[in-house]
C-alpha cells in the first residue's frame, strides 16, 4: 500500500509539473527564433495596435472579433503570468487573458512585441476584478483602494501567442 501511495504522488507530481505547450520555430522571412505558446496559428493578416484601437472604438460591449494582433507588452501578472496588458495608441491598453488558462506568459517579456491570435472584445470590468488585477500587478494598498467604479476596458482572449526569443 505504501508503494502504491508513493507511485500516486510521483504520477501526480509529473502531471502537475508538465511544462506549458511551447514550440520554438524560426521564421523564414528574417530567420528570427520565436516561441509559440498555446495553439499554433498562421502569421498572416496581423493587425497593428493602431488598427486594433480603431476596431475597439467601434465595438459595443457584446461584440467579439476573431483577430491576430501585434503589440508591445506593458505588464505581465507577477504571480504566474496568467494575464498581460498590451499597449494601444493614445495611452490606452488592452487586458489579455489566455484561453482556458491553457498557458501562461513568462515574466521577462515586458517591453517586447508579441503576436496574439484570439478574440478581441470590450467589457465593463467590475471594481472587484480591477482590484484583483491591481493586486496581482503589485500595486499599493492606496492605489487599490482608489478603485471605486466599473470601467469600460478593451480585452483579448488569446488562444495562441508568439514571443520573439
Amino acid at each position: 500500500m505504501k508503494g502504491f501511495n508513493i507511485l500516486l504522488v510521483l504520477l501526480f507530481g509529473i502531471f502537475s509539473c508538465q511544462a506549458q505547450q511551447q514550440k520554438q520555430l524560426r521564421l523564414s522571412s528574417d530567420n528570427q527564433k520565436v516561441t509559440f505558446l498555446g495553439d499554433s496559428f498562421e502569421l498572416k493578416d496581423i493587425k497593428s495596435s493602431e488598427e486594433m484601437m480603431s476596431l475597439y472604438k467601434g465595438m459595443a460591449v457584446t461584440d467579439t472579433l476573431n483577430i491576430t494582433i501585434k503589440s508591445k507588452v506593458n505588464e505581465v501578472c507577477k504571480v504566474k503570468g496568467c494575464w498581460m496588458v498590451i499597449e494601444l495608441p493614445q495611452g490606452e491598453q488592452a487586458m489579455v487573458r489566455f484561453k482556458d488558462y491553457g498557458f501562461f506568459m513568462p515574466n521577462d517579456i515586458v517591453d517586447k512585441s508579441v503576436v496574439m491570435n484570439g478574440l478581441a472584445f470590450v467589457e465593463e470590468m467590475s471594481v472587484d476584478d480591477q482590484r484583483h488585477y491591481a493586486k496581482d500587478a503589485g500595486k499599493g494598498e492606496a492605489e487599490i483602494a482608489a478603485i471605486v467604479a466599473p470601467k469600460r476596458t478593451y480585452s483579448f482572449e488569446a488562444s495562441g501567442v508568439v514571443i520573439p526569443n
